[in-house]
């Protein structure tokens, strides 16, 4: 019964030791995202950042959401990422929305 003990708490520590901080924040970017090209663009190279899990975009909300490693990033470090591709982006607060300017063009295509 001890030995069942001690292995199931070195289990546990061992699970706990890789469990990974993965957090979630949504942005919003300047220029705005108008089309898959855009979308492109920022999934393409946001995917370089460091500790970057997932990354959804959705053109209509104007919403970019990134999964990421806590333990690898930050929220800081992934918005100056959109900087080295020519956006650039911020924090929503929950419950922001973002509403679409439709006359500004696309500059990816």
């Amino acid at each position: 019964m001890k030995r069942n003990i001690i292995l199931f708490a070195m289990m546990l520590m061992a699970t706990l030791s890789f469990a990974k901080d993965i957090k979630t924040v949504v942005v919003t970017t300047t220029p705005q995202m108008h089309c898959e090209a855009c979308e492109n663009k920022i999934k393409g190279n946001l995917r370089f950042e460091r500790g970057v899990k997932e990354i959804n975009t959705n053109v209509d909300k104007q919403t970019v959401t990134i999964k990421y490693d806590a333990d690898k990033t930050t929220v800081d470090k992934l918005l100056k990422g959109f900087e080295k591709f020519g956006y650039k982006a911020r924090q929503l607060k929950q419950g922001e929305t973002v509403k679409k300017i439709e006359d500004e063009s696309c500059t990816n295509m």
